[in-house]
Order: structure tokens, then C-alpha cells, then sequence
């Protein structure tokens, strides 16, 4: 059964592909079936910039607890760093 749960968000980052790095400007998040990874459906995530053509593009398929596991590390790891140096002030 297919949610079509879709999340997207614009991003300010950058990516790595098969042509080199890339700035990443889009995001998109959702639970669907997966093209590669094994199982009947995961979290698929898509770091784009559409901008620069389909090449530039990094996308993640993840079981559900690889998925939460990676949420919660990010959530962790952004908690412990100094606040100056999230802000971008440091």
C-alpha cells in the first residue's frame, strides 16, 4: 500500500554524485517502495538540484530503523555542538 507520504523542503548544503560536488538547494522525504534496497517499502530521501540536471542528484533508501536511528543521530549530534557554530556565527 503506497502512503504517498511527501515531504519537501528547500536545503542549503552540498552533494557528491558520479560528475563530483554540487550544491544541493531541494529536499525531498517519503515513505514509498524502494527502486533498490531491499523490503516492500522505505524512507527515501532525495537531495537534489534540479538546476543542474537529473546528474545532480543524491538519493537514500532506508529501512524504517536505519531511518529513525539516522534522525535521532542528527538530532543528537546537532544537540552537542555549540550553539555559535549552528547559528553560523562562530
Amino acid at each position: 500500500m503506497c502512503t504517498y507520504q511527501t515531504t519537501t523542503l528547500p536545503v542549503r548544503g552540498s552533494g557528491k554524485g558520479a560528475g563530483g560536488w554540487f550544491p544541493v538547494t531541494d529536499a525531498t522525504v517519503y515513505f514509498d517502495h524502494p527502486v533498490h534496497a531491499p523490503g516492500d517499502h522505505t524512507l527515501n530521501l532525495d537531495l537534489v538540484n534540479p538546476g543542474e540536471g537529473p546528474g545532480a542528484r543524491v538519493a537514500v533508501e532506508l529501512d524504517a530503523a536505519s531511518a529513525r536511528a539516522l534522525a535521532h543521530a542528527i538530532l543528537e549530534t546537532l544537540d552537542a555542538v555549540p550553539e555559535a557554530l549552528v547559528a553560523g556565527r562562530a
